[in-house]
């Protein structure tokens, strides 16, 4: 008796093993994991396999520990199948189980038919799909007999295909017997390349996406071009003015019809309202953009789409690892700005972020739970998430807000602030801040339109989203536009007399994120099938947290850049 668990233990580390390095010997165990099962026009909504009356095989269950946070988090249930597949060794048609439906199990089987139910499973790290039954006029069916066909190369699975067949009519208090059969296949598919046949080139290579790209790509030589001419040709013609200006005695000099953005130089440096927000919008901002460029580039040298949850890993990690970025640029900010409450703002960068993605994740946790989904998170994932913000991210935003504070956290701004502001003259109602910020997240989101349908349709459909170098292009691409567009509602803004520039470019490439999420609901009506609370309360929430973080990092880049370029007018026009 004693030596049976060290059996099952040394069985469990066996087959990690295998499922690790995917190299098998003749005849060895190939685990048949069974993931989730849900509606197929709702693929957030996922449950348990065994939630639905199917059974498993004879053999011993293994158990399956979630192997990387991401896993957790994506509601990734493995259970074994309990069927016995070894490698290279053809199984004949055979039963490995039958289930007694009562009255209960039938009703579970129906709802799962009427709602198109499809399961997921994998062998070897290769997902495989099935539909559990299909419906017509007659009744209801259910697929009884599952037959795979796995190809090898050498000593690696390369190939699974699954073909269900045996379609049997639903009925109360009947027995119904499910069986399964294996057939191996030497294959020339090379193991580096077996996940090729899950990838959709047709759709994410189509010319409509090449176009996209170069149409963006034009748009952003045409946007610079027009910027820099207008702003070259307009600045030149007031230092022209203004070093004139200059020749002239002090008398002459009130006397004159000085006007424009050189009138507000003593307040164009005046401190933002509410710097400690503005400084953690800021700092977010750049360790969110950090992250995603990171974020792109692992996934284009890695291929990170291969693996169950990895994406969202490398993500966590790479955001947890670049928090001094963000306590950097948002601590040496709020110096500049004149602040003293430093340790509050330090608390409020570190945070700002996670709080927002956790609140609305436990939010819809709490649906998942009430629904029994795969999606819950497990507590100890919670606990892992806390873990990780309070002493992992936390202590590196400090170590980031003290080397800002005392190596960038000095203003050095090129004109002396006055200590009265100036009254912001009236203007017309198309050059309100209001108006500007609404205004200013239409070209980039132009530039971004088409790539966000494959990001959609790639996260909330079928599809696997691998063309990152695509998503690099229209990532600088997106910058690029960001910075030109505020750079312009900006000069509008100075030109009007009003100095409030900083908020008002964070919220111009800000604003992005609003028509994102605006072009989410039009996704969600006119190109998804989706239904239910729990999917829709899914969708909307985790597209809110997506478009927060675009809104975040573009506003940050329109701030960026458009402090870089009132600086340097204001650094070249000379200002008794």
């Amino acid at each position: 008796m004693l030596r049976r668990p060290w059996l099952l233990l040394s069985l469990v580390c066996f087959v990690i093993a295998d499922e690790h390095n995917h190299v098998y010997e003749d005849n060895e165990e190939v685990v048949l994991w069974m993931n989730t099962v849900g509606p197929y026009h709702n693929r957030q909504e996922t449950y348990s396999f065994f939630s639905l009356p199917f059974c498993g095989g004879p053999k011993t269950s293994i158990g399956h520990y979630h192997e990387t946070l991401g896993e957790a988090l994506q509601g990734v249930e493995l259970e074994f199948s309990g069927l016995d597949i070894d490698f290279k060794a053809d199984v004949a048609k055979m039963q490995y189980c039958e289930q007694d439906l009562s009255e209960e199990k039938y009703q579970a089987f129906v709802y799962a038919v009427k709602n198109h139910y499809w399961y997921q499973m994998y062998i070897d790290d290769l997902p495989i799909w099935g539909i559990a039954g299909e419906m017509d006029e007659e009744g209801y069916y259910i697929w009884t007999h599952k037959k795979f066909d796995i190809g090898y190369n050498g000593k690696q699975v390369v190939d699974v295909n699954l073909t269900s067949e045996a379609k049997v009519k639903l009925a109360p208090n009947v027995k119904i017997p499910f069986t399964y059969e294996v057939k191996w296949h030497e294959s020339k598919v090379p193991f580096v390349d077996r996940y090729d046949k899950y990838l959709d080139p047709n759709f994410f290579q189509h010319r409509i996406h090449w176009f996209s790209i170069f149409n963006s790509f034009m748009m952003v030589i045409f946007l610079v071009g027009l910027v820099s001419m207008i702003l070259m040709r307009t600045l030149r013609k007031d230092y022209a003015r203004y070093s004139k200006e200059d020749d002239i005695d002090e008398m002459e000099r009130d006397l004159g019809d000085e006007y424009g953005w050189k009138q507000v130089h003593g307040d164009v440096f005046r401190p933002a309202t509410h710097p400690m927000l503005f400084a953690g919008l800021v700092g977010t901002g750049y360790q969110v953009c950090v992250v995603s460029m990171c974020v792109i580039l692992f996934a284009i040298v890695g291929e990170l789409y291969t693996e169950r949850g990895s994406l969202l890993s490398t993500a966590i990690f790479v955001y947890a690892a670049t928090a001094p970025v963000n306590g950097y640029f948002s601590g040496s900010i709020y110096a500049r700005m004149g602040g003293k409450v430093w340790i509050k703002q330090m608390v409020l960068s570190a945070f700002l972020m996670p709080c927002f993605v956790c609140g609305m994740a436990f939010f819809i946790n709490f649906i998942a739970i009430y629904y029994h989904a795969s999606r819950a998170i497990p507590f100890g994932t919670m606990v892992a998430v806390a873990c990780i913000c309070f002493f992992v991210i936390l202590p590196l935003t400090l170590v980031g807000t003290v080397l800002g504070r005392n190596m960038a956290g000095q203003p050095n701004y090129p004109c002396r602030i006055n200590a009265v502001p100036r009254p912001i003259p009236e203007k017309k109602w198309f050059m309100e801040p209001a108006v500007i910020v609404t205004l200013g997240g239409v070209l980039p989101f132009g530039s971004i339109f088409i790539e966000m349908y494959f990001i959609f349709t790639s996260f909330w459909a079928y599809k696997i989203y691998y063309v990152y170098g695509f998503m690099l292009l229209v990532f600088i691409i997106l910058a690029i536009v960001t910075v030109c567009v505020t750079i312009v509602c900006t000069y509008f803004l100075l030109n009007a007399e009003d100095y409030r520039w900083q908020w008002t470019s964070f919220l111009s490439g800000a604003s992005t994120s609003v028509y994102v999420y605006l072009y989410s609901f039009y996704y969600f009506f006119f190109k998804t099938k989706m239904y239910g609370f729990f999917q829709t309360t899914f969708y909307f929430g985790y597209m809110a947290l997506f478009s927060a973080a675009l809104g975040v990092m573009c506003g940050t880049l329109g701030y960026v850049g458009t402090s870089y370029f009132v600086r340097k007018i204001y650094s070249t026009v000379k200002i008794d």
